[in-house]
């Protein structure tokens, strides 16, 4: 049988689903709701946004169906950690153009993947991009990875690497877009990314660290601050004098009046941001664990860039100031009272953009406006109150912050 003439085996790709639906029961709802299409144009096997997983005839056809199990749940991967948008977002911020800044995006992904999604059940396919083929530590997320390695020796065997729009954000040829048949819509998608982390947080001993704290962060409602936040960086970005730099990747258009002379053209960088959590006794645990998740929405606000993100927790002093890393590996060290006034104190020396202060409000709080844009989000309280002073009413947040309940 020629190559011209093999058709999709769907019995041996089934029977590939339900083994990996065996080996990883929390994704089952994300596996059986991928719509198959038989594409001889698709390198191997890849997924664009809408759901659609196309597949190669003769890549099926020469494939085992444990290899073939491990792929789709690969691939599905994609699309619950939402690595498309998560691309075009580190492109936009980062300037990012070309082909080649797009297999980097799926190099990139793949290895947060990659890193504990193979074993008990699921063999590692040939040729799988581990953080260990790049020579990088295991555990961090594609925007990590994006910014510690670039196309060299080390990836050239990669060339071939394709998982279609899904994994970069870059549209296919053999894709059939937003209006072809059996997608799924934003609302179906979303249910799909619920339904799984529901699953997940439900049975957290079955799933690896890496699916918990996607979980985690997917059942973690919006909050109404983060676009507050987001409104925040933007206009501190904006401001004059603000991750200013020059850049030739794209040159000035005045160079087109000077014919020779290529000039650089002003780019801005996302700002940097300093996160002050108050780690007080009257703080609990839940909303120490929210304030992570809080934090990691930040770093993804300014595309991924930990340099530019540093964190302070704080109770009546500013502790260790740590440049941010994954939420779950974070430190907060506290229990005592409360006095902010040192963490504003301390975070304001490293000249940030934005002050973000997450904290529950019982804390004197700075006489004077600080220098930067000031955003607090304050912990939900049906009463504040406290032991020693039944009649303790906490100061308001000043005028100048801008103030948002959280939780």
């Amino acid at each position: 049988m020629t190559a011209n003439t093999i058709t999709l085996d769907f019995d041996k790709l089934y029977a590939a689903r339900l083994h990996a639906v065996s080996a990883r029961p929390y994704l089952a709802t994300a596996l059986y709701a991928l719509h198959i299409v038989e594409s001889p144009t698709a390198p191997t096997m890849g997924v664009d946004k809408y759901w659609r997983c196309y597949v190669s005839p003769r890549f099926v056809d020469c494939t085992p169906v444990e290899e073939l199990a491990s792929i789709l749940v690969h691939e599905v991967s994609h699309l619950l950690r939402e690595h498309h948008a998560r691309s075009d977002h580190y492109a936009h911020v980062h300037d990012l153009t070309g082909p080649g800044e797009r297999l980097r995006m799926n190099i990139a992904a793949d290895a947060e993947i990659n890193d504990d999604a193979f074993g008990d059940g699921l063999v590692q396919p040939a040729g799988a991009v581990l953080p260990s083929t790049l020579g990088l530590t295991p555990g961090q997320l594609m925007e990590d990875y994006l910014g510690q390695f670039s196309l060299g020796w080390q990836t050239q065997d990669m060339a071939w690497l394709d998982c279609g729009s899904g994994a970069d954000g870059s549209d296919r040829e053999w894709e059939w877009g937003p209006d072809g048949a059996d997608g799924l819509s934003e609302q179906q998608r979303a249910g799909v990314r619920f339904l799984v982390a529901q699953g997940i947080v439900g049975r957290p001993g079955d799933a690896p660290q890496g699916w918990r704290r996607w979980a985690n962060e997917a059942l973690h409602p919006s909050q109404p601050w983060r676009d507050l936040l987001g409104a925040a960086l933007r206009a501190a970005a904006s401001a004059p004098g603000v991750g200013e730099d020059y850049t030739y990747r794209r040159p000035a258009r005045r160079s087109a009046a000077l014919p020779g002379i290529v000039l650089p053209s002003l780019r801005r960088t996302p700002p940097k941001v300093s996160v002050v959590i108050d780690t007080s006794g009257s703080v609990s645990d839940d909303e120490l664990g929210s304030a992570l998740l809080e934090v990691a929405a930040i770093t993804r606000a300014v595309g991924g860039r930990r340099d530019l993100v540093t964190v302070y927790s704080c109770d009546a002093a500013a502790r260790i100031a740590h440049p941010l890393c994954q939420a779950e590996g974070m430190m907060l060290v506290g229990g005592g009272g409360t006095d902010l006034r040192t963490g504003f104190t301390k975070a304001l020396r490293t000249r940030p953009d934005v002050l973000v202060a997450l904290t529950d409000g019982q804390t004197p709080w700075p006489s004077q406006q600080p220098a930067c844009r000031t955003v607090v989000g304050l912990f939900r309280r049906e009463r504040q109150w406290r032991h020693d002073d039944p009649d303790y009413i906490p100061d308001n947040p000043p005028e100048w912050a801008r103030v948002v309940e959280i939780g």
